[in-house]
């Protein structure tokens, strides 16, 4: 018989769930189905003749993604973990299938679309999820190898150089550039040399520069980018609409709806510049609770991932680690795109921006972030369907006063000076 722990269902949350991430993300999705239903209403009238077409699809979207959520959720980290090999194929499968003429929906010169009839499926997406999937089961296999040798830190580079060349190719060089900081950050946090890392960082880095200054249009947005108003008319015109839009905003901004941008003036308003009219429309009050929401997702991630790591389950620790970062990165990159401090990416705003593939992934990743806390919660109270082993020298919450499982002096052998000791630091002292 199945223990509760291996079992494919949907388990009670009888220990509860973080409220302060459901919250939070009940909040980011809600907002974005206004901020859609706000931006989308002059190209919605353009399109297809009424204003709530965009609205309606996304909301579509979120119950779909809701959905997909609640089976990730479902599914125990078990099989996530000893799925990493065939997610790293089913990344390869998606990533090739796209370029395909026939296969691969093309939109402005970029074939990064699958056409399933209600929605079109960007293939990076699920891919990227599925990369990071593995990556994490990596570090945990090959973690002794991986803080002594080089050759330990290159070997996850192999996939993720075939994914990042694949992710090129379409072309999407925002999500290539997400992957690696992401892959980098978590190889960190997983023990691996500064030295080591610092040398490949350079390599990297190295690599993308050359292709930026190699390739026409993304030179054009790098120097569109330095100044957008020495070519307002033609190649600047999305960025210095978006920069109107937020400077349009001031404290309090010009209210829900009365967006002058979003008539036609600023492309893509409702998906990759929809964060211009959010600020537009909320002024800086509004970005600064945005910013703060989002900080609060990222931050009871690597909480949810440090606790993980505290009762020695290291690939949950370690997935938390890249999906919370990922999060946090994007949405970072997004609103620097959106007021002109990074060059234009195509890059969503999570929770918020229209699309179904980006918002489904979401989903499907704090559906990820949820089961680890859930079985945190289980591991912590003692439940009968999880090892005991995992357990030991951890005292439940609250026994030691300070709300953190792990603090005691049983755990301070095994805090390295690396990555992974030093996030949990700082995150308790963030907690105590």
């Amino acid at each position: 018989m199945s223990t509760p722990a291996a079992s494919f269902q949907f388990p009670r949350a009888r220990y509860g769930l973080d409220s302060a991430l459901c919250l939070t993300v009940a909040i980011l999705l809600a907002w974005g189905l206004v901020m859609v239903a706000s931006a989308s209403v002059a190209i919605g009238e353009k399109m297809v003749g009424t204003t709530m077409y965009f609205f309606i699809r996304q909301l579509v979207f979120v119950g779909i993604g809701a959905v997909f959520g609640a089976a990730a959720f479902a599914v125990p980290m078990k099989s996530w973990e000893s799925s990493g090999p065939l997610l790293l194929v089913f990344a390869f499968f998606l990533l090739v299938i796209v370029l395909i003429p026939g296969l691969g929906v093309k939109v402005n010169h970029a074939r990064r679309w699958l056409d399933f009839g209600l929605f079109r499926l960007q293939a990076s997406e699920p891919a990227r999820l599925a990369v990071i999937l593995y990556l994490a089961g990596y570090i945990v296999r090959r973690q002794e190898r991986l803080q002594t040798s080089i050759a330990g830190l290159a070997m996850p580079f192999i996939p993720l150089g075939i994914v990042s060349l694949l992710l090129l190719i379409e072309p999407d060089f925002g999500a290539t550039a997400i992957l690696i900081g992401v892959s980098m950050l978590m190889l960190f946090l997983g023990g691996a040399r500064l030295l080591y890392l610092g040398g490949l960082f350079a390599v990297v880095g190295t690599g993308m520069t050359l292709l930026v200054i190699t390739a026409a249009y993304r030179m054009r947005r790098l120097l569109t980018f330095t100044d957008p108003w020495a070519d307002a008319e033609n190649s600047g015109w999305q960025l210095t609409q978006s920069l109107i839009a937020v400077g349009r905003g001031e404290w309090w901004g010009v209210g829900l709806g009365n967006s002058v941008q979003k008539l036609l003036y600023l492309p893509e308003m409702h998906t990759d510049f929809i964060f211009a009219i959010l600020a537009e429309e909320f002024g800086l009050v509004g970005v600064t609770t945005l910013l703060v929401l989002f900080g609060i997702v990222v931050w009871r991630g690597f909480v949810i991932g440090a606790a993980a790591d505290a009762l020695g389950a290291r690939f949950k620790a370690y997935l938390c680690y890249g999906l919370s970062s990922w999060l946090g990165l994007q949405a970072m990159i997004n609103m620097a795109v959106n007021m002109g401090a990074l060059p234009t990416k195509g890059l969503t705003l999570p929770f918020i921006s229209y699309g179904g593939s980006s918002l489904i992934t979401v989903c499907v990743m704090l559906g990820l972030l949820l089961r680890v806390d859930h079985e945190n919660r289980m591991a912590t109270a003692g439940h009968p369907g999880l090892s005991r082993n995992a357990l030991k020298g951890i005292p439940s919450r609250g026994a030691t006063g300070q709300g953190w499982p792990g603090r005691g002096p049983a755990n301070a052998g095994r805090l390295a000076m690396d990555g992974r000791a030093w996030l949990q630091r700082v995150l308790r002292r963030r907690q105590s």
